[in-house]
C-alpha cells in the first residue's frame, strides 16, 4: 500500500520536481515485489511449520537438515520486506519534501506505513532469531527500521491553517472556527 500512494505522489508531482517519474517507476517495481512478498509470507510459514512437523522426533542431524531450508525462508523474508520498506519510506519522504504539496499528505502517510511495515519485519526476525541474537540479518533488519522509522518521525503534518500549498482548512468569514 505504501508504495502505491508513492507511486502515486510521484505520478502527481512529475510536473514540479525533477525525478519524480524515476521515483513513480521505482514505487511501482516495488509494489509488484512486494505483493510476491505477501504471497510468499503464508507459504513460507507453512512450509516451516510442515518442517517442524516432519522433524519431530527425529535426531538432531536430521531435525537440523529438515528445518534449515524451511528455517533460511522464515529468515530471507522479513529481511527482504524491511529492504524494501526502508526504500519506499526513503522515497516517500523525498516527495514530501519536494513533491506536490497537495498530496503530501499522501506521501507522509506511505512513509508512517512503510516504517511500520519496516517496524514489523524488525519484530518478525527477532522472534524468528531469538536463538541467534547476534545474526547480522536481525542488526540490518533493526537499522532499516530504525531508518524508516526515523524518516517518518522528521515528517511534519500541514498545520491545521493549511500549511505548505495548502488552502485554510476553513474559508475566511464562515463564522466557523
Amino acid at each position: 500500500m505504501a508504495a502505491g500512494l508513492v507511486e502515486k505522489v510521484a505520478r502527481l508531482s512529475t510536473p514540479q520536481m525533477i525525478g519524480a517519474a524515476a521515483i513513480r517507476k521505482r514505487a511501482a517495481s516495488v509494489r509488484m515485489v512486494a505483493s510476491a512478498y505477501i504471497e510468499s509470507d503464508a507459504h513460507v510459514y507453512l512450509e516451516y511449520m510442515a518442517a517442524l512437523r516432519a522433524a519431530r522426533g527425529r535426531n538432531a542431524a536430521e531435525r537440523e537438515r529438515i528445518l534449515r531450508p524451511a528455517f533460511g525462508g522464515i529468515v530471507s523474508l522479513p529481511l527482504k520486506v524491511a529492504r524494501a520498506a526502508a526504500e519506499v519510506a526513503d522515497m516517500g519522504a523525498e516527495l514530501a519534501t519536494h513533491g506536490k504539496p497537495n498530496v503530501r499528505s499522501d506521501a507522509m502517510v506511505a512513509v508512517h506505513l512503510a516504517a511500520a511495515a519496516a517496524q514489523a519485519s524488525a519484530a518478525t526476525l527477532a522472534a524468528n532469531l531469538a536463538k541467534s541474537p547476534a545474526d547480522a540479518k536481525l542488526g540490518e533488519v533493526r537499522r532499516l527500521a530504525t531508518a524508516a522509522s526515523e524518516r517518518a518521525r522528521r515528517l511534519h503534518a500541514p498545520d491545521p491553517e493549511g500549511g505548505r500549498g495548502r488552502d485554510p482548512a476553513r474559508s475566511g468569514g464562515s463564522g466557523r472556527p
